[in-house]
């Protein structure tokens, strides 16, 4: 129950996608995350909207608007077009509030699902994008941001401490600020028998006045996929760590969908460091259907209890997990649906749905 629609006003283009359905069915089944009285907190969907030529000068103008159950996000972005030999620069700000269920979340039923930790992260930031031109199978993307960060409550007021007092951010505040120098390099190679990726990211803080987070972050994602016959074979590792400041928001989240299946968002652990391995096989059922078995483990490396309050140690979290099971992969002209059936180490069962690359009305 939604509706999508696509309009011209002028040279800008606006695309509309509001969905009902995900938010009424929330309500009926579940205790809503947050009690709001206002008719807009049934709206889940996203509003889009594009101006090719701003000033005149080719200016290219984004504006991204998204609204889930419990989380937003306002993304705006401006870009001038050169010539691809030249580094593309864009001016990037961005609003967003979303529930820090990762770090502060609760691990339920066997860490099968993980309850509403009542912190959410109100962030703000604004910055530059300078997109280096792609050389070979390289590409690298540097950016310099301000960055301000709120802690709040599932009512909405700032907090500086959660539900059992210790402090959710690293100034000790209501608030962090801090400017972040950013590079990002990514690799990529595929041909008809396997591909190879690899991407890494480096942040650093930039302690401008001395309450302002000074830190050095480290991640990684490599994967290599390899076809087997008519199979497919795909595996990854990710990984990372952090030194210097650190707020709990900011360690590394393990377990999910993305992360450990057949737990829940950060139900393994949350730490400095961090090491997931996935590896997931693939076999064609028919000419839409695919089956697939996985295996996923990861671990904090013994990290959470660096991490300021230790909120993995407080939420029982073990640190350390496996999760397996199969799926089935549904491909279709729409995009792709998937669907997981999980079993972690507690032997508690989880099932998870997804969609992806959905074309645009």
């Amino acid at each position: 129950m939604g509706a999508q629609k696509s309009i011209l006003a002028g040279n800008a283009k606006i695309d509309f996608n509001v969905d009902f359905t995900h938010k009424l069915c929330a309500a009926f089944m579940f205790n809503p995350f947050r009690n709001s009285g206002s008719p807009l907190s049934l709206v889940v969907g996203s509003l889009c909207i594009k101006h090719p030529n701003l000033f005149g000068k080719n200016e290219k103008l984004d504006v991204l608007w998204d609204k889930g159950l419990c989380d937003s996000n306002v993304l705006i972005t401006c870009r001038k077009t050169r010539p691809e030999w030249l580094s593309q620069q864009t001016f990037v700000i961005q609003h967003s509030i979303s529930p820090e269920i990762g770090i502060h979340g609760i691990p339920v039923d066997n860490y099968s699902r993980t309850g509403s930790g009542d912190v959410n992260l109100c962030r703000f930031s604004a910055g530059v994008d300078l997109s280096e031109p792609a050389s070979s199978n390289w590409s690298s993307k540097t950016s310099i941001k301000f960055e301000h960060v709120r802690p709040i409550n599932d009512d909405g007021r700032s907090i500086s401490r959660d539900l059992h007092g210790f402090p959710v951010t690293c100034s000790g505040s209501c608030h962090d600020s801090m400017v972040v120098l950013k590079q990002e390099s990514r690799f990529a190679k595929a041909n008809d028998h396997s591909f190879t990726r690899f991407s890494l990211k480096i942040e650093q803080g930039i302690p401008i006045l001395s309450k302002w987070l000074i830190f050095n972050r480290l991640n990684f994602v490599a994967s290599k996929g390899i076809r087997l016959g008519p199979a497919f074979f795909l595996s990854s590792l990710t990984g990372g760590s952090i030194v210097g400041d650190i707020a709990p928001y900011q360690a590394f989240s393990i377990g999910g969908h993305g992360s450990v299946r057949g737990y829940g968002e950060g139900a393994v652990g949350s730490g400095r460091s961090c090491l997931v391995a996935n590896s997931e096989l693939t076999l064609p059922l028919n000419q839409m259907l695919d089956g697939a078995v996985f295996l996923d483990c990861g671990s904090d490396l013994g990290s959470g209890r660096l991490v300021p309050g230790n909120p993995a140690l407080r939420h029982g979290k073990p640190g350390s997990g496996i999760g397996f099971g199969y799926g089935l992969r549904f491909k279709s002209q729409l995009g792709h649906f998937q669907v997981d059936y999980a079993v972690n180490a507690f032997q508690q069962r989880i099932l998870y749905f997804g969609f992806s690359n959905l074309a645009s009305g």
